[in-house]
């Protein structure tokens, strides 16, 4: 369930109607839009609040005002501090906490669930400078084999369906981030990290390296492109009977794919 006060405000159109996010395309994006919103809600009152107590404070006691210290340690003091930390606590805090810790485990993180679901699609992404090789898995469900789908800064997955990503780096830390499908994991050297997103519109969507990753980072860009799923399908059949035809067993540097798994280091 969304934050209700960040929704009422943005019926109520004004700035909190659109913080210039870029196009949310995929199901599940609404989830960090409302976490960015109510973050920015309750930072915008909290400021507010602020800023009409420093301005009551200069207004009401003025150039001629005596300042007294105050060490703070009486019990009225305490008791204020105590109330304002515990409605910030449990008005802002809890509600991000809870919501938060309720989206990452039972959403961004079952990737046992999104597996499960007709349709799922797999593909494992090999960064490099300054690209993104992709694998699919072809007809034969298993990577690394001759009907492997292999492309280059250029995904193409289907609408409608989850798309899981295991992904990893040939040399640097980069940052596989997904804007529109408002999903982001970093690229490891040795290591296999997950995310997955589920595509609900179709278009082309920009990929991006999130990690300063040396001179040419500013050229690691891709896309990626929702079809239909009929238009999918069709692209990887084509797409594996082609890659068939070009494998070469000696080219060893292409043959870069591992076994899908669930373990997060490669062997």
């Amino acid at each position: 369930m969304a934050s209700t006060l960040p929704l009422l405000l943005a019926s109520l159109g004004g700035p909190f109607d659109a913080i210039h996010l870029p196009p949310d395309a995929s199901e599940s994006g609404w989830r960090i839009d409302d976490m960015i919103q109510s973050t920015t809600v309750f930072v915008s009152i909290l400021f507010v609040l602020m800023v009409i107590w420093m301005v009551w404070s200069v207004v009401k006691h003025g150039p001629m005002h005596q300042a007294l210290f105050d060490h703070g340690a009486d019990s009225k003091s305490w008791r204020w501090t105590a109330l304002v930390a515990a409605l910030i606590f449990v008005v802002v805090d809890g509600d991000l906490l809870y919501h938060s810790t309720t989206f990452m485990h039972g959403v961004f993180f079952d990737f046992a669930g999104a597996e499960k679901k007709p349709g799922a699609v797999r593909v494992e992404i090999n960064a490099h400078q300054w690209a993104w090789n992709a694998r699919y898995a072809g007809p034969d469900g298993k990577f690394n084999t001759p009907d492997d789908i292999v492309v280059l800064n250029e995904l193409v997955v289907p609408q409608g369906a989850p798309v899981i990503f295991q992904v990893t780096s040939t040399d640097v830390i980069h940052g596989f981030n997904v804007p529109s499908m408002r999903m982001k994991v970093d690229a490891i050297p040795g290591t296999v990290t997950r995310m997955w997103f589920q595509p609900k519109d179709t278009g082309v969507f920009e990929i991006i390296c999130a990690q300063h990753c040396g001179a040419n980072h500013y050229k690691m860009r891709g896309t990626v492109t929702v079809l239909p799923r009929a238009e999918f399908d069709r692209w990887a059949r084509v797409t594996s009977v082609n890659a068939a035809r070009a494998y070469d067993p000696k080219d060893v540097e292409a043959h870069w794919g591992w076994d899908w798994a669930e373990h997060s280091r490669l062997e």
